[in-house]
């Protein structure tokens, strides 16, 4: 009896032994499981963090190179044949136009008659030409052909330098 008592105890204890080690297993995979979810949350928010930022870095670029263009814009308005330009209560650009701008618009008109009538001629010359060419040189020599708005200008400019 005293044996099967001693027997029954080490059974007891192991048994006791054996459920430690299982509530032991489950607290250790319990934590593992919140590091692995706390590691996963920070790298979330760092991620959310890191575009936040590159969102925040786009839209101050755009800003500023929307305010160089304004700038610019401002700037060739300024210098333009329009007449001068003031900024209204708005931050829009408003242009005051001289008395003698409509003169400069009477001679932009005959000037870019002109222009187009004379480059209408030089195209039908060059059409024959062009055919011959392959599609990319045409489109290139079509494209270096065409006035430019520099050209135009001087070609207003001078009419108006002659009509005075």
């Amino acid at each position: 009896a005293a044996k099967e008592t001693q027997i029954l105890e080490k059974e007891r204890k192991a048994k006791l032994q054996y459920e430690k080690q299982l509530e032991e297993r489950q607290r250790k995979l319990k934590e593992m499981k919140q590091k692995e979810e706390q590691r996963r949350a920070a790298v979330e928010e760092k991620r959310k963090q890191k575009i936040e930022e590159e969102k925040e870095r786009y839209e101050a670029v755009l800003h500023r190179t929307l305010e160089r263009n304004q700038r610019l814009e401002t700037r060739q308005k300024r210098w333009s044949w329009g007449g001068s330009v003031t900024l209204d209560s708005e931050g829009k650009t408003a242009s005051k136009q001289s008395p003698s701008t409509a003169s400069l618009k009477q001679a932009e008109a005959a000037v870019s008659k002109h222009l187009s009538s004379s480059a209408a001629l030089l195209n039908a010359s060059d059409r024959t030409r062009r055919s011959q060419l392959s599609p990319l040189d045409s489109s290139v020599i079509s494209r270096l052909l065409a006035p430019t708005q520099a050209s135009l200008a001087r070609s207003k400019s001078a009419a108006t330098l002659l009509a005075d």
